[in-house]
């Protein structure tokens, strides 16, 4: 279907304040939708609280509100404006809790202005738990064994109905807020208290916690006509107990089998069909039990979010762009030149390289703070890099955190030992991926590292590799550093200063860079063309790489 001609005017709400749990990726989102929606000829309000935003400057919508995010401000703006569609999905949680308040006092109704990209009853069933594991149940999807609980006595029945350990969800929250883990009964009380007190219904779920289970997260597209396409498949490297937003994430998906992928696929599809006729974006989050492959559904969010700001990157397909497309009735394959330039928007991402995302924290701004990761967010931003290989985007990412890491490791400064170092990788926190590294080092068994941290092997395998590759250039001054080497330790992303602090000898990262350059070591750029060059894509960015 062509686009509804009957959409003139769009508010889009905006996320608010950035926060932990909720920053720049709204922000990224609700500006490419603005620019796509005006592309079109739409005029575009927006709503947003939080001036320090590109969405607010004025030049991405037709007028900027200032105002805080409430009902009152919502109706002033439609009191002021012919608004005919409303644009929820680009505010995070914010923006639908919002959309669904003033949905209930009927403000929407009132105005004649319509939500587009998602619908109230969509908002409902993906938010509220209850509803959420009857749809599973309904649809024939797997589901953790839970309850719902509105006090707290009965949270507490329920909790000696289900057995430890427990996970806590709170309803309507974003960030896992609220939410925790529950070991025990001493646990247990202030669990309930913090979750309730979370949810702006008063809501929990109380769940079986399936720690150590992998985790992997979809971001789909769906258009008016029911067409559905999966734009990029996340995997969490850290096992089910660690927020996606903490976790260092891989795309592609790296350790999952084809059945199991194609289940999942299956699963993620029918799931979002389920939720409405609604046309627009949802990312859903899957564990599967990696010794026999069981998979249950986590959640479905019904709106771009975190993951899927770093799908569009890692891709090249700009979910929010399009999604902001298919809310005014646009389907997938009538948009014509808008990623590749030569194919509609109706087919489905292939990569020819590795995206790795991983987090960063401020703890040391925090005095007194747990830096214990789990359900709730804590990481205050990330770095995405792009590789040929796992190996390289993993050191690349790790090079840009700005906290004095070369690549996996940091040189010069003491290093945790023994058995010690095991006891700590049990407990995720900001620093595992270096004292996992570290203790590959000092020759402790991807086995022994693998059931202390329940981190899938095959990732435990690259970063025995890095080791291996360092152990070797440890062997060598730069004179004698045989060439192969130097470039398979380029390939696997070594930086130059990372290699000048391996080697013996009195050797500086500029000597190194002239001595491969010289040697013709050089980056070579490639291009995110979203397609493994199938076809022809002319997309504007690039990585840069040291593949011959």
């Amino acid at each position: 279907m062509p686009k509804d001609n009957s959409i003139k005017s769009v508010l889009i709400i905006g996320s608010g304040p950035i926060i932990i749990g909720q920053a720049c990726e709204f922000d990224y989102s609700g500006s490419q939708a603005a620019r796509s929606l005006r592309e079109e000829g739409i005029e575009v309000i927006l709503i947003n609280s939080n001036p320090a935003t590109i969405m607010t400057d004025p030049m991405m919508a037709d007028k900027v509100y200032l105002l805080p995010l409430t009902v009152e401000s919502i109706e002033q703006i439609l009191q002021e404006n012919n608004i005919d569609a409303v644009l929820p999905t680009m505010g995070g949680q914010t923006a639908l809790n919002l959309c669904k308040e003033a949905d209930e006092l009927g403000i929407w109704e009132k105005y004649n202005c319509r939500m587009i990209g998602v619908d109230v009853a969509a908002i409902d069933t993906a938010e509220d738990r209850e509803q959420f594991r009857q749809l599973m149940v309904k649809i024939g999807i797997a589901v953790a064994p839970s309850h719902v609980a509105n006090s707290f006595l009965e949270g507490k029945e329920y909790a000696q109905q289900i057995g430890f350990p427990l996970v806590i969800r709170s309803s309507f929250t974003l960030g896992g807020s609220g939410g925790g883990f529950v070991h025990d009964k001493s646990e247990l009380d202030e669990a309930l208290k913090r979750g309730l007190e979370a949810s702006p219904i008063h809501e929990v779920l109380v769940e079986k916690a399936v720690l150590g289970w992998k985790e992997y997260e979809l971001e789909l597209l769906r258009d008016i006509n029911d067409n559905v396409v999966i734009i990029c498949t996340v995997e969490n490297l850290d096992p089910m107990g660690v927020h996606t937003g903490d976790s260092i994430t891989v795309a592609p998906a790296m350790t999952l089998s084809d059945t199991a992928f194609q289940n999942m696929r299956n699963q993620a599809i029918l799931m979002m069909r389920s939720l409405g006729n609604f046309a627009g974006g949802c990312n859903v989050q899957f564990a599967l039990n990696p010794a026999t492959e069981e998979l249950i559904a986590v959640e479905i969010n019904p709106r771009v979010s975190r993951s899927s700001a770093l799908a569009s990157k890692a891709t090249g397909y700009p979910i929010a762009k399009i999604a902001a497309k298919l809310a005014i009735g646009y389907s997938l394959d009538e948009l014509k030149n808008q990623i590749t330039k030569t194919t509609s928007a109706y087919f489905e991402p292939a990569l020819d390289y590795v995206i790795v995302k991983v987090p960063r924290w401020n703890f040391d701004k925090f005095k007194g703070a747990n830096d214990t990761l789990g359900l709730q967010m804590k990481s205050v931003g990330e770095v995405m890099a792009i590789g040929r290989s796992f190996t390289e985007a993993l050191q690349k990412a790790c090079q840009s955190l700005e906290n004095d890491a070369l690549g996996l490791g940091y040189y010069g400064k003491s290093l945790m030992k023994g058995e010690h170092i095991l006891e700590y990788i049990k407990t995720p926190k900001w620093d595992r991926i270096f004292r996992i590294k570290d203790a590959l080092m000092q020759g402790i068994t991807v086995k022994s590292i693998a059931q202390a941290t329940g981190i899938d092997r095959w990732f435990l395998y690259q970063i025995q590799k890095i080791c291996t590759i360092e152990k070797e250039i440890a062997h060598y001054h730069l004179e004698t550093l045989p060439v192969d080497l130097l470039k398979e330790a380029k390939r696997n992303g070594f930086g130059d200063e990372q290699i000048s602090k391996i080697l013996q000898g009195n050797c500086t990262e500029d000597m190194v860079y002239e001595h491969r350059k010289a040697l013709g070591i050089q980056r070579v750029y490639k291009m995110v063309d979203t397609c493994s060059a199938e076809f022809e894509a002319k997309t504007p960015y690039f990585y840069s790489s040291f593949e011959n």
